[in-house]
């Protein structure tokens, strides 16, 4: 905590796309950094969710659809933010937002930013299928510009996951640090009880529950997870998915609608349109037998361990995953899933195997994985916030006064 002589320094975390309620800016860093005594603000994407009160000042700076104007809009508005509220310490979660940060960085030479680089966003736009010819190249070597030349001036670089501090080849490595999507619990959530383990599915007579939670999307593997579960029916009659989350796309939007209107018996779609709520998705899997990961082999997600492998983790909830050797590794050490081929079409006999090899399975024999859990990685932002944080100011600065 901070001396209660001096103004808690001011933080302001910011997004353009990512929700004022984003589990990773406002559950992780936001939490983490108010409840040490700073004063947080988060500017970002409207959020129809809303996040419970608290002493976080959330500031939405755009609404609408990710290919609009509106994006441009939001650069002003994050200006205005950053004017309104004279932050000791920017955090920039996006990209598009770095241009401005620079030019108050050099307005504001006493101030400081840290970059948190939640995707290789270069590669993302080259290997995924948003964008076009010579818009994807162009595009892709201005974010990779941009990202170097905030690099450079940016106090500390924080990456979500460890590969890329292999991919990017442009890391300050003295004041780069990892700080990985592992799992927080919302408030007034709990942990699996340790009576509960080892964890055994139910016999085949009996319902079982498949999860599919977090970014809906061919990528993701959404697709292949319904396709799965209509085969696993086969032999467990009463099996029911629930799909929960977001789908970004609208033509993806629109045929996962038609899918769960056609298998509604056993196909529940919460969401889709909408984001959810990650209390919703968190109770979501207190109450499924498996969870699913589907995801396609892809550069961009392929070398990174999914935010929803931790929280399955977290609260013991056993796994399906595909050949991923990052990923087996990961749940091979907790006993907790099993490696399946979700794109693969399964004759009747390799059906039968698949369920006896899931029923006889004795999930987390030694409980849920405490490393998956945030605790981990919040001492080492608090530590990256307080060196990157400039001398006090003596002017004063509090949340009311800036809302």
């Amino acid at each position: 905590m901070h001396p209660s002589s001096r103004p808690a320094p001011v933080v302001l975390l910011a997004s353009v796309l990512k929700p004022v309620d984003d589990t990773r800016m406002y559950e992780k860093f936001g939490r983490t950094l108010a409840e040490a005594g700073y004063a947080v603000h988060i500017a970002g994407r409207a959020s129809k969710v809303g996040a419970p009160p608290a002493v976080i000042g959330l500031h939405p700076i755009f609404s609408g659809y990710r290919l609009s104007l509106g994006r441009l809009a939001a650069q002003w508005r994050y200006w205005q933010r950053l004017q309104q509220l004279q932050p000791d310490l920017v955090i920039a979660h996006a990209p598009e937002l770095l241009p401005a940060t620079l030019l108050w960085r050099w307005f504001e030479p006493k101030r400081a930013f840290v970059y948190d680089v939640r995707e290789n966003y270069a590669l993302n736009i080259r290997t995924q299928q948003v964008y076009r010819g010579w818009l994807k190249r162009l595009l892709a070597n201005g974010v990779a510009a941009i990202e170097k030349a905030a690099m450079r001036r940016a106090a500390a670089v924080l990456l979500a996951e460890r590969s890329y501090a292999e991919e990017l080849g442009y890391l300050p490595r003295q004041h780069t640090l990892v700080l990985e999507n592992k799992y927080v619990a919302p408030p007034n959530a709990s942990l699996p009880a340790a009576a509960r383990f080892p964890i055994s599915l139910p016999p085949r007579e009996q319902p079982l529950r498949l999860l599919f939670s977090g970014t809906l999307s061919t990528l993701t593997g959404v697709f292949d997870a319904i396709r799965f579960a209509d085969q696993l029916r086969t032999v467990w009659p009463r099996l029911q998915l629930t799909i929960i989350g977001y789908c970004q796309q609208p033509a993806e939007l629109q045929r996962l609608q038609q899918l769960a209107s056609a298998n509604h018996s056993w196909l529940t779609l919460i969401g889709g349109a909408e984001p959810v709520p990650h209390a919703a998705i968190v109770a979501a899997i207190g109450q499924h037998h498996l969870g699913l990961l589907p995801y396609q082999p892809h550069p961009s997600t392929w070398r990174c361990i999914p935010t929803k492998l931790y929280e399955y983790m977290a609260n013991a909830l056993p796994v399906l995953i595909p050949p991923n050797q990052l990923w087996a590794t990961e749940i091979r050490r907790l006993s907790a899933g099993c490696v399946v081929l979700f794109d693969a079409l399964l004759n009747a006999d390799e059906l039968e195997q698949l369920a006896c090899a899931l029923i006889n399975e004795k999930y987390y024999p030694a409980g849920p994985a405490a490393d998956a859990l945030w605790q981990s990685e919040a001492p080492r932002l608090l530590a990256a916030v307080a060196a990157a944080l400039p001398p006090p100011r003596a002017a004063t600065s509090h949340l009311g006064a800036a809302l």
